[in-house]
């Protein structure tokens, strides 16, 4: 089976795609003047439009890696992600706490999803 690709760029693709499985690059905040839920929220909205474009929803969410850059914001961080999962469609889920790529940035999120 061939491997479809959306946002191609010279270092990542944003999404593959193979055998009807959906693979998101880690998701973080376009804003990182934001604080914890706001980070998480606009996170999560990605997350829910490179979905979308891949044929997939958050209830199809297969596995969810959350990388928060201090373990602190655990709390916030599940405000938002509460009101935002699917219903009865809770996916696997890792948290850690991680040296994300520039300080300012306080969450990134990987999501394995299989396409509706």
């Amino acid at each position: 089976m061939a491997i479809k690709r959306l946002h191609v760029g010279k270092r990542l693709s944003e999404v593959a795609i193979h055998n009807g499985t959906v693979y998101l690059a880690g998701q973080l905040a376009e804003d990182v003047t934001q604080n914890i839920e706001g980070q998480t929220r606009e996170t999560l909205g990605h997350i829910d439009r490179l979905l979308a474009e891949a044929g997939s929803d958050k209830a199809h969410i297969l596995s969810c890696q959350i990388y928060l850059a201090d373990i602190k914001d655990f709390a916030g961080m599940n405000a938002v992600w509460d009101e935002w999962v699917a219903a009865d469609n809770s996916p696997p889920r890792a948290t850690v706490e991680a040296k994300l790529a520039r300080p300012e940035i306080l969450i990134e999120i990987i999501v394995v999803a299989a396409q509706k």
